[in-house]
């Protein structure tokens, strides 16, 4: 998979050549107001996805039909009634993944030919937070369980059609030489806010919700809402500071279901003309899909399989994520100096050896989880960031959305490979812990692929 066509154009090229042109000060304040959405919309990853509403409420008992959910924690019965709710919930963010793979490349690259990435960003950080509220009337009752997953879904969907934009705005807000320390930041502060975010809700349960009644859920659903409102009060800075992309003048603009065929032609030219973004876009497909599942199924084989506690999954979430916001700003000057490369298969090689120990180690108990887990997350980070400056540096200039609207597609494309494997290994196995082989599987072919792939600075 080397790069027999070089590229032709950075995508720093413009973007960058203007931002270099700014005072330190408004340079400064552009980068931070653009890594602030990382920290405004994670906690929908950290509290919601993660560690709290689906790990903790969604495939919990409350869901389960009440004479299951009355039998002893290890009956065979009530074990298998919620494997199939964590298999259920895996159906509904496959789902999800399958409309993210539709729409991405296609709204990308609308989002360029128009100048409207901020636009795009701004709509899907809306439904992002309307999902968010919808969570709060999920009530605890088996019927409600369809609701809940489905909210997830969109919120994931409307999370990744954002992103899209969110990341091709990276060029706009750094340099060559320090777009890895960019990217760092971003995902870094995502990781602090789901930190302080898990804080909060430790708090408000220790406190017993502040004397509020959490009856029916109650408890949940107002976490749920809460993270809608803390994305609303953070996401803003970067609209009022980050400038709109300009339109693509030499592009045609076209009708959405024509829109497909441009973007045909267009991985044609990518093939041409940009040969290592064509390949990397395919490989950190698979393991892209890992990372994901790290963090979709991460919450739940603690909560199913080792046991925890609401506590102890809270509180782990907040030392994960601690742990994964320094190790992925950190991982932000590595990727600068040896390269995103570098980065990413080192972390991909940690990944594998933690989430086997995960398994491997299971019979000696919750100990295991809480090294090995916290272990796995300093590498969840670095290969999500790197991958993004990887991708920043070999774009050709003016399809970043586009691109990244590629990037999203090609994951979800083989989305279906972590969620598919996870419900089938645990419809087959009976047991949660096993649907972590799964993961494991999916990170250690991504990592493979990903060794075939040529670093921009070799060539």
């Amino acid at each position: 998979m080397s790069d027999t066509t070089p590229t032709t154009s950075s995508g720093h090229d413009d973007a960058s050549a203007t931002f270099a042109t700014l005072p330190p000060t408004e340079r400064r304040r552009r980068v931070v107001a653009w890594a602030l959405w990382d920290w405004a919309t994670q906690p929908f990853n950290t509290v919601i996805v993660t560690f709290v509403f689906t790990a903790l409420y969604l495939t919990s008992d409350a869901f389960l039909e009440p004479s299951v959910a009355a039998l002893g924690a290890d009956d065979p019965a009530r074990e298998s009634a919620l494997a199939t709710l964590s298999s259920g919930l895996g159906a509904w963010i496959t789902a999800g993944g399958v409309l993210v793979a539709l729409l991405a490349p296609v709204l990308g690259r609308r989002a360029d030919v128009a100048g409207r990435r901020k636009a795009w960003l701004a709509g899907g950080t809306v439904v992002l937070v309307v999902a968010m509220f919808g969570l709060g009337l999920v009530r605890a009752e088996p019927a409600y369980f369809a609701l809940g997953a489905a909210l997830v879904s969109l919120g994931s969907v409307a999370g990744e059609i954002a992103g899209v934009n969110y990341n091709a705005m990276l060029t706009q807000v750094s340099t060559p030489s320090t777009v890895g320390r960019v990217s760092g930041l971003g995902w870094g502060l995502g990781y602090m806010g789901g930190i302080v975010a898990l804080v909060l809700v430790v708090v408000a349960s220790s406190a017993d919700f502040f004397g509020m009644d959490t009856s029916d859920g109650w408890g949940y659903r107002a976490i749920a809402i809460g993270c809608g409102l803390w994305a609303v009060a953070f996401a803003w800075p970067l609209f009022r500071r980050v400038p709109e992309a300009p339109p693509a003048a030499d592009r045609p603009r076209v009708g959405f279901f024509a829109g497909y065929v441009e973007l045909w032609w267009d991985v044609v030219d990518l093939w041409r003309t940009a040969r290592t973004t064509f390949w990397f876009l395919l490989a950190s497909a698979v393991y892209r899909d890992g990372l994901a599942g790290v963090f979709t199924f991460g919450a739940i084989v603690a909560a199913v399989s080792y046991r925890f506690g609401d506590n102890d999954v809270m509180i782990f979430g907040i030392a994960a994520n601690l742990i994964a916001g320094v190790s992925t700003m950190a991982a932000g000057l590595f990727d600068d100096r040896l390269g995103p490369r570098t980065v990413i298969l080192w972390s991909l090689a940690a990944l594998v050896l933690c989430g086997t120990a995960i398994v491997a180690l299971y019979p000696l108990g919750a100990p295991v989880f809480w090294v090995a887990g916290l272990a796995l997350t300093a590498f969840v980070g670095p290969a999500q960031s790197a991958s993004r400056s990887f991708l920043a540096r070999v774009t050709p200039a003016g399809r970043e959305s586009e691109v990244f609207g590629l990037y999203a597609t090609t994951g979800r494309a083989v989305s279906f490979l972590t969620p598919a494997l996870w419900t089938a290994v645990i419809a087959l196995t009976g047991a949660t812990i096993w649907g972590t082989l799964a993961i494991v599987v999916v990170l250690l072919a991504g990592l493979v692929l990903m060794l075939v792939v040529t670093d921009p600075a070799e060539r």
